[in-house]
């Protein structure tokens, strides 16, 4: 009797147990596909893998057709889709071959291209025989609030030059005023001071503007300059989010960084200049620079704890260029202005015109002769600055009148037509939405113009 009351409840038991391991979650593969990013005609799209053995054969369906099969050796991939058409739809869809199993279908339309269509006016000042004249950097607050700065030299009252240049203009909507922003003579705090030639300038918004001129700031608040001070860096361009937080990039490598009441100088790990700095609020910030008699480049990244890290280099033939290596451990020639597109993707600017679009450094797509090989500056000058609202929309300018703007598939020529013999040589530009102004000279002369569509 004892023996079948044993046996009883070891079946019981037994019984039990099976019961417990048939609710057992059952480890099944997955596959998870997410929108991250489109433009006119690119996508950019995260697959994600639960339970999947790596690496894994992935097909990627385009529209219910396999576009791409490749191998998948991380958990998480970010996969890059080109050759779209803009505006249209498509749907994605992930499978394992080795599994059965697909991911969720993924639907998205292109962006349609931004319009060609601007006017423009061009504007010119300085006076013959008073001295050379150029304007280096521009700031847009709106279409009727526009600063520039540089260096123009006017004959006085009795035709005689004024050796006292103007470094700022001021548009208002309708005409451009010359202005005198004033600078210490020496570092640090003078003694003396006078309207030196100022080199960039940065608007955090319709009050307050800061302006640069050697190892100098000054601040313009409502149009009327309010102070002035020396800075731990010879100044080439300024980026910030508030007068409470702003950065300084220049000469030899320098950078600082103003926290509303003291500067922190950043080592930067280079002695190149750094010439331009860009950032926005979804981006972290770059700064490029360079040295344009070596072909030497760099391009780094500035953190938020005040490190810095090297994105990339970049040289001429016989200084460092390695063919086999580009775009991954270098590109070619000095790198002197950059962007940064709202989705991240990095734009640089001087021989060619190159981007980083979230997973590799390549030639920016849809501009005509931009790849080394082409022929130097064909159909276009050196570049020195490029400017944009998305990655459908912006402007890079340069030597020899080279003015193009991007429209998300190709780059035309706007205002007077680009010339190998042309005068018009373009600092910088800035652009706001549907309204680009262009800065530099024109022989002796400085020029800006004022794009609108």
């Amino acid at each position: 009797m004892k023996f079948l009351i044993v046996v009883f409840f070891v079946c019981i038991a037994l019984l039990l147990l099976n019961n417990c391991d048939s609710t057992d979650p059952k480890l099944e593969p997955e596959l998870a596909l997410e929108l991250k990013d489109v433009s006119c005609t690119e996508t950019w799209l995260q697959l994600t893998t639960t339970n999947i053995q790596l690496p894994a054969t992935i097909n990627l369906l385009k529209n219910n057709s396999v576009t791409q099969t490749f191998s998948l050796s991380t958990q998480d991939s970010l996969i890059y889709i080109d050759s779209l058409l803009p505006n249209q739809s498509y749907s994605f869809q992930a499978s394992s071959i080795q599994n059965p199993v697909s991911s969720n279908k993924v639907t998205t339309t292109t962006l349609d291209t931004t319009s060609h269509n601007f006017t423009w006016q061009t504007f010119e000042f300085g006076d013959i025989g008073a001295g050379s004249s150029l304007i280096y950097d521009v700031a847009i607050i709106n279409e009727n609030d526009i600063w520039a700065v540089g260096e123009i030299y006017m004959n006085d009252s009795l035709g005689n030059p004024d050796p006292n240049a103007y470094n700022a203009v001021h548009w208002n909507g309708q005409s451009w005023e010359l202005k005198r922003i004033m600078f210490y003579t020496f570092c640090p705090q003078g003694p003396g001071e006078g309207s030196y030639p100022a080199s960039s300038i940065f608007a955090f918004d319709n009050e307050n503007i800061v302006i640069s001129s050697g190892s100098q700031i000054a601040y313009i608040k409502n149009g009327i300059q309010i102070k002035k001070e020396c800075v731990p860096v010879s100044v080439n361009k300024i980026l910030g989010a508030s007068l409470n937080d702003f950065y300084i990039v220049g000469y030899g490598g320098g950078i600082a960084r103003y926290n509303g009441s003291s500067w922190t100088k950043i080592e930067s790990g280079t002695t190149l200049g750094l010439s331009d700095v860009f950032g926005n609020e979804t981006s972290a910030i770059y700064a490029c620079g360079g040295n344009l008699n070596t072909g030497q480049g760099i391009i780094l990244k500035i953190n938020s704890n005040n490190t810095v890290s090297k994105i990339i280099d970049s040289y001429y033939y016989g200084t460092g260029f390695d063919s086999t290596k580009m775009f991954e451990d270098n590109l070619y020639g000095p790198l002197v202005g950059i962007w940064v597109a709202e989705n991240g993707n990095i734009y640089t600017v001087g021989n060619l015109i190159y981007r980083f679009n979230k997973i590799k450094w390549d030639y920016a797509k849809g501009i005509e002769y931009n790849y080394l090989g082409a022929g130097e500056f064909s159909g276009r000058g050196f570049l020195w600055d490029v400017s944009g609202t998305a990655n459908n929309d912006f402007f890079f300018v340069g030597q020899r009148n080279t003015i193009r703007h991007f429209n998300g598939i190709n780059a035309i020529q706007l205002g007077e037509p680009f010339s190998y013999t042309s005068e018009y040589s373009w600092l910088s530009v800035d652009y706001k939405i549907n309204v680009a102004v262009t800065v530099g000279r024109k022989g002796g002369n400085a020029a800006i113009n004022i794009f609108k569509r």
